[in-house]
């Protein structure tokens, strides 16, 4: 018995050493699978992540946003300051999407950002449009200066397909996308089909004569 013992005392630093070590391995691919400017999680983990969403809700609200006016921020104000407009549309996503429970965000590459959201109601959908696209365009703190950039977002609800493939990730992402260019086509803003409010338009809009918004809010980037 003193032998079991001693031999089972003599296996807990090397059990102990194995739970630190995974431990660790774990932090360091969940590090990987996030952005390193935003903390969003990549393409990769997002995708994972929001087609669980899918497969377990019945309003899953999916948002593609595309920066407007990010390469006049990267061309006027240098790459620190295109850095500081990624990580404050990160930060919008995450202050836009606080409220929610059963969210994730991602930033699938360059300005382009995604979204799956489980609604309890899908009427809800036109304000964390209106409330996303607002944060994005409100001012951020670079270098001493306030800088803007305005913002195109398109959303797919997945009730709003029948089932089976059409309320597939991909198809979902494909209906968002649509939106999001046929916004931009019109001067930025947010559009989801389904809504019965028209889209906002975007600072963007408002140079080409279009209704944009006004936000005196100001958010401090590094």
């Amino acid at each position: 018995m003193s032998e079991l013992m001693f031999a089972a005392a003599a296996g807990l630093p090397l059990a102990a050493g194995w739970s630190v070590h995974a431990l660790r391995l774990t932090r360091r691919i969940e590090t990987a699978r996030r952005d390193p400017l935003t903390g969003l999680w990549t393409r990769d983990a997002f995708e994972q992540r929001a087609a669980r969403l899918l497969a377990r809700h019945s309003h899953v609200a999916v948002v593609l946003v595309d920066l407007d006016g990010f390469k006049a921020v990267n061309d006027t104000h240098g790459h620190a300051a295109g850095d500081a407009a990624i990580r404050a549309t990160g930060a919008s996503l995450n202050d836009a999407l606080a409220g929610a429970r059963r969210a994730v965000a991602g930033r699938l590459g360059g300005d382009e950002f995604s979204a799956a959201v489980a609604l309890s109601d899908p009427i809800a959908l036109p304000w964390l449009l209106r409330g996303l696209h607002d944060e994005i365009a409100a001012p951020f703190r670079h270098a001493g200066r306030d800088l803007t950039v305005g913002a195109s977002i398109g959303a797919a609800l997945s009730s709003d397909v029948p089932c089976g493939a059409g309320r597939e990730l991909s198809a979902l992402l494909r209906l968002a996308d649509e939106a999001m260019y046929t916004a931009k086509r019109g001067g930025g803003g947010w559009l989801y089909p389904g809504a019965m409010a028209p889209a906002a338009g975007t600072t963007a809009g408002r140079r080409t004569g279009r209704p944009g918004t006004h936000t005196t809010q100001r958010r401090e980037a590094a």
